[in-house]
């Protein structure tokens, strides 16, 4: 990055700012019995910048995309401070909540099944606009014409049904339709995961370059490392709910200091880093429920490396190496 380029990117105002941001959802067991808790997410607190991405990762279950279902509001959180371009969430009124839903949209996993068959290509890059503005329609149906060439595109898919599409253009039509309101921030929900691995590497470079021209902003849920190795500035690893190693991509990957984090980089193939990282580490046992947490880490009935201080007592997040991470025995990976 350059040092005008740094200089811009300490100036410019986040797109998403969160601050110990929860979700409990109440687990009812019948009118006898007492609600459980459930804490999908536990005091999560992260930053983008516009033309920044931060990659979400962990295994199914670590509160990933309850974590993107409150950025892209469609969930309030439980408790916490979240804000979108500058605007409390929290606090919003149901008029700046709708406003707000404008500035952020979602790119699904499935791109065979988040596109209606019964509507031409035209008709579902249009919709977002007939709904959310008054243009009128031959307006509409030139954005969606313009639209349709900057993900790569031709002219005449514009008159056709999702079905004549492969999987890849498909992802690049839900892309399209995502951009259409032209937000600053996309909520981008393992959107390559249902590709062939070719296909995967198109849409993230389409995703680089729409980014880079756009000024965009990416909240990035994945659970390959590989793929977020491509696309990602920061990463956020969550494990149960909760956040243990946080920080810029290169930094993490480079030398991971959560044993959690070491795992899944381990277990990744073609990225190397140091020390831990280059071991081969097996995780045994079942994740934990989240209905029942352990009492201390809630890594520590996995963990290789588990001490007696690690069962009774929970790390906070703190910083150390140019990160942050939620481990006792983190300096021993340094």
């Amino acid at each position: 990055m350059s040092q005008a380029d740094t200089s811009l990117a300490q100036t410019a105002k986040p797109v998403v700012q969160a601050s110990d941001l929860k979700q409990v959802y109440k687990i009812s067991h019948g009118f006898m019995h007492p609600a459980d808790h459930l804490q999908a997410v536990s005091g999560v607190s992260f930053t983008v910048l516009p033309g920044k991405t931060l990659a979400v990762v962990g295994e199914s279950g670590c509160g990933k995309s309850t974590l993107a279902r409150m950025v892209s509001l469609i969930e309030t959180p439980s408790s916490g401070e979240l804000s979108l371009t500058g605007v409390d969430v929290v606090k919003a009124s149901a008029l700046e909540r709708q406003a707000l839903r404008r500035t952020v949209q979602l790119v699904f996993q499935n791109p065979f099944g988040s596109l209606n068959p019964r509507k031409k290509i035209g008709q579902i890059l249009a919709s977002p606009l007939e709904i959310n503005t008054d243009l009128p329609a031959d307006q509409r149906t030139a954005q969606a014409r313009a639209m349709l060439a900057l993900v790569g595109l031709r002219p005449e898919h514009f008159d056709r049904y999702p079905h004549m599409f492969s999987g890849g253009q498909r992802q690049r039509i839900a892309i399209a339709r995502a951009l259409m309101l032209k937000p600053a921030l996309i909520v981008a929900d393992e959107p390559v995961s249902a590709l062939d691995v070719s296909v995967q590497a198109q849409v993230l470079n389409l995703l680089a370059d729409l980014q880079a021209e756009l000024g965009l902003a990416y909240l990035f849920i994945s659970h390959d490392l590989g793929v977020v190795r491509h696309i990602a500035h920061d990463v956020l690893v969550m494990y149960l709910g909760h956040a243990v190693e946080q920080g810029e991509k290169k930094t993490i990957f480079a030398q991971p200091l959560h044993p959690y984090t070491q795992a899944l980089l381990a277990s990744t193939p073609g990225i190397v880093g140091t020390g831990a990282a280059k071991k081969r580490i097996v995780l045994t046992g079942e994740l934990p429920s989240p209905l029942n947490p352990p009492k201390g880490c809630v890594f520590s009935t996995r963990c290789p490396h588990v001490t007696a201080q690690c069962t009774d007592e929970r790390p906070v997040l703190r910083p150390l190496a140019g990160r942050q991470v939620a481990c006792h025995l983190a300096e021993q990976f340094v």
